[in-house]
């Protein structure tokens, strides 16, 4: 059974920064693409920053120049680095994986939600003005 645990969630002042990392287990073979998407009670989920297989990374306009999004290509880990953190950062961060290559690209370029991928169960961040 696939699994994606996120951790490094917490809380923050404007302008700090925090660390996120996501450790999948029980996959086989390497995702298509991994990325994290963030979410706030009573809005949609939104997509922060995804990486293909082939290293090709995408973030949010909001997030530009201040997150960046890595991986650990010996173990699957995902990260993102959070700095110059503003309050409307404020959410639920979740990582995801899609393990099939032709909606990889989709959920990589297009933050999609893929149809048959994985999701972890979330790591709060609070950003406090």
């Amino acid at each position: 059974q696939v699994r994606l645990m996120e951790s490094g969630g917490g809380s923050v002042q404007a302008g700090g920064s925090l660390r996120l990392s996501c450790r999948p287990s029980g996959n086989r073979y390497p995702f298509g693409c991994m990325g994290w998407f963030r979410q706030v009670p009573g809005k949609d989920r939104e997509g922060v920053a995804t990486i293909l297989n082939d290293g090709t990374m995408k973030y949010a306009d909001s997030v530009k120049g201040r997150f960046t999004i890595s991986q650990d290509n010996a173990d699957n880990n995902l990260y993102l680095e959070m700095n110059s953190l503003k309050p409307e950062d404020t959410a639920m961060y979740y990582c995801a994986a899609d393990p099939l290559l032709n909606t990889a690209t989709t959920m990589c370029s297009e933050f999609s939600v893929p149809p048959y991928g994985y999701w972890g169960q979330g790591t709060q961040v609070t950003v406090s003005s």
